[in-house]
Parts: C-alpha cells; sequence; structure tokens
C-alpha cells in the first residue's frame, strides 16, 4: 500500500480520495476497505478502469428503488470511467439462488430467464448508460464445463464452509431438506468472478457468503481477489420491511411522477437520511448538508421529504415532470383542491354499478376485500363525496370523478 501511494501525483491523490468519498458512502460493508483503496489507485496511477461486477439471478424483472441502491452504486462507478459488468445468470437462474430461502427456488426455464433479463435491462437503462455496460451470460462458460472439471471446483471448498450459510444451517435444524445441487449456486457465483477477472463486486448484505465465494476462487485460481462491497437492504414504506412488490411498501421506477412523489411523502423521517444516501444521486457534499441540516433544524422535515420526493422523480421522469408533482401535491394534498391532470377512463358499462364492483373493475383497487376495507376507512369518494354504504350504487356519468385514498383519482368518460 505504502509503495502505491509513493509513486502517486498529488492530484492523482487527489482523486483517489474523490472516488473513495463517493463509494465509500452509503456502503454498509467493504471486504476489506484497503484493498479497495489500493485498487483505486492503482487505476489512477496507470488510467487503467477498474471491472464492477453484479451479478443477477433473472428471477423477478420489477424492478423498484430498492433495487437501486446497488444500481445506484454501479452508476457512479460507471461515472469514473470504470466498467461495469452485468452478469445475467442464465445457467445459475435455472437452478434458483437458496439465499433467504427456506425451500429450494423454483427451477427457470430458459424462455422465463430469457424474458427476466430483457425487462431488467430495459429497467436498469433508466439508472445506468447501458451502451457502457458489458453484459454477461454465465452459460457461456458454466455449460462448457464437464463432469470433470466440476468435481475440481467442488473440490477446492469444504463442506464446512459451505454450511457456514444462514439458511442452510436453519433448513437442516427445521429438519428441510437440501437439494445437493443448490451447493453449487456459490460455487458457480464465485467461478463467474474468476472467468470475468472481477475487481469488485456489488450486491445487498443478503449475498454476503455468495460475493465472498468470488475472493475464495480467484484465490484458488491464483488471480488477484476482488473486493466485496455489501449494500444495506432498503426498507419500504412500512418503515420495517425490506422494499418489496410483495409488501406493497414499494416505489416503482415505472411509476407516475404523482405516485412517486405521493409516495415519497410517506417515507418515515428516521429513513430520510438512508433514502437519500442510498437512491439519490446527490454528491457527498450535498448529502452531508442535508443531514448537518436537519440534526441543526435549520431543514425542517417535511421540507426535506419534499426535496426528497422532487429528487426521486426528476432522476426518472425529468426536472419537469418533478416540478409538475410537486406543484399537484401541494395542490391537492396541502390546499385539497382536486389535481389539475386526472386520467380519463372511457365507460361503456350499466348505468348503474355496485360501488365494490367497480372499484375493482376499473382496477383502483386489487380485491372486493381491499374495496371493503378503503371504504371502512373512509377512503373512497366519489364526485368528492365520501362513500359509506357498502352497497352503494354509483350512478355513471360523464366526468364523474373516482378518488381512491390520497393518490388515485379516475374521471369517467361516457
Amino acid at each position: 500500500m505504502e509503495s502505491v501511494w509513493k509513486k502517486l501525483t498529488e492530484e492523482q491523490n487527489k482523486e483517489v480520495k474523490r472516488q473513495m468519498a463517493t463509494y465509500t458512502q452509503g456502503a454498509q460493508e467493504i471486504i476489506p476497505t484497503e484493498e479497495l483503496e489500493v485498487k483505486v489507485a492503482k487505476s489512477v496511477m496507470e488510467k487503467k478502469p477498474l471491472k464492477i461486477k453484479l451479478g443477477l439471478d433473472p428471477s423477478a424483472p420489477d424492478v423498484h428503488l430498492g433495487h437501486t441502491v446497488v444500481l445506484n452504486k454501479l452508476r457512479q462507478f460507471q461515472d469514473n470511467g470504470h466498467i461495469i459488468q452485468l452478469l445475467i445468470g442464465d445457467f445459475t437462474g435455472k437452478i434458483g439462488d437458496p439465499t433467504g430461502k427456506s425451500v429450494a427456488r423454483k427451477q427457470l426455464t430458459d424462455e422465463e430467464v430469457k424474458h427476466n433479463a430483457k425487462t431488467y435491462f430495459e429497467q436498469f437503462g433508466k439508472v445506468m448508460d447501458m451502451d457502457k455496460v458489458e453484459l454477461h451470460f454465465n452459460s457461456k462458460w458454466l455449460s462448457k464445463l464437464n463432469f470433470e472439471d466440476v468435481i475440481q471446483l467442488a473440490g477446492k471448498i469444504t463442506v464446512a464452509r459451505l454450511m457456514e450459510r444462514d439458511d442452510f444451517e436453519e433448513r437442516i435444524a427445521l429438519g428441510k431438506p437440501i437439494s445437493l445441487h443448490e451447493f453449487f449456486y456459490p460455487l458457480m457465483q464465485g467461478y463467474d468472478s474468476v472467468v470475468l477477472e472481477s475487481d469488485i463486486e456489488l450486491g445487498g448484505t443478503d449475498q454476503h457468503f455468495n460475493i465472498l465465494m468470488g475472493r475464495h476462487f480467484q484465490e484458488k485460481f491464483g488471480k488477484e481477489k476482488q473486493v466485496a462491497m455489501l449494500m444495506p437492504l432498503l426498507e419500504g414504506l412500512d418503515g420495517v420491511e425490506k422494499m418489496s412488490k410483495s409488501k406493497k411498501n414499494y416505489i416503482g421506477i415505472d411509476e407516475s411522477p404523482q405516485e412517486m412523489y405521493g409516495k415519497a411523502m410517506s417515507i418515515p423521517d428516521e429513513l430520510m437520511v438512508k433514502y437519500f444516501e442510498l437512491i439519490t444521486d446527490l454528491s457527498p457534499e450535498q448529502l452531508t448538508k442535508i443531514k448537518d441540516d436537519l440534526a441543526s433544524g435549520e431543514l425542517h422535515p417535511r421540507d426535506a421529504k419534499m426535496f426528497l420526493g422532487k429528487t426521486i422523480v426528476r432522476m426518472y421522469h425529468g426536472e419537469e415532470a418533478a416540478e409538475k408533482a410537486e406543484k399537484q401535491f401541494i395542490s391537492v394534498f396541502q390546499k385539497g383542491t382536486m389535481p389539475e391532470e386526472i386520467p380519463v377512463v372511457q365507460w361503456e358499462g350499466d348505468a348503474k354499478v355496485p360501488v365494490i364492483d367497480l372499484l375493482v373493475g376499473l382496477k383502483l383497487l386489487n380485491s372486493k376485500s381491499e374495496a371493503r376495507r378503503m371504504i371502512e376507512n373512509k377512503g373512497v369518494k366519489i364526485d368528492g363525496e365520501k362513500v359509506e354504504d357498502m352497497q352503494h350504487l354509483v350512478t355513471m356519468k360523464k366526468d364523474l370523478i373516482i378518488q381512491v385514498g390520497k393518490r388515485k383519482f379516475l374521471r369517467i368518460n361516457i
């Protein structure tokens, strides 16, 4: 380490420190930090980009802000000229990552993997410049391994090491089965790093074991070991559970500006700084000022949250949409007026419709039970009047406005 620093000019030294400040911001664990600093220093000195790997098991193609925690960190590396290795596990995806699972995952077909990978590419383009990303499919090398190769690979890791995985330990303790093929998932993920000669691998804290396998196998194959950079998992809008579509506590990157902004305003105050750090493109200096101003009371939490909402919308829809979303929020939620633009739906059904059927039919709510709960909570309005009767018949007419909760509006056209 000392010899590297001696060779750096003053300007190069400043550049290393600048990059390190950016990369360490928001990271939960870097294994080891000293090696990352050496890699960055060598990269700056030799003007040679680092290879930054993100492995994806394409089993869930709907990207929300929780996924962008890692993507934003990749973008920071990309902005500094480093090479992003986006690895689609089309081979490992057929096996399924057992991480955090109490049972074996369903194996995916070739068609499912290709469909999910395509969706990832499209959505990742909202965060990174995909024209500058190296796209890899691990079937290119894993499918060519013969049985002797697999035996040799397995010989480079002990069973005791594999059993260190929490999910395997838990399943054994509960008497739940573990298929032999599941042990090969971390081996294959580690071998991916050997083939790609990755310098750094990113992932969530739940990928701790898998990413360290990359370091292990690179060392066994006589290559320079990658640094593991683990990003925290982002809590959802409920402030408790990890952000997830199944938990309905998410902000999707494909959602409308108004929906994004409105959801951002429901982020718990205690999570605001974490959201700023992990999912926005603000500089370390801007983030430090926001934290300091919140702590001193100079910045009101409501104003910080509005800036957060505006920043999120600006990142995915542009400055103009962000300004518009903020104005609509102030108009609708702070002043109590109707939004200027309300989606219009053509109605060609019955003249009178039970309110619960209408809410589900228009896809304002997913089920009749959800519709009943929303009415019980006084969250449904027809032309500004609260609906309290579950049996209420809605008389359909032109320009009828249906409101569900604080953010969903529909105008009927007949």
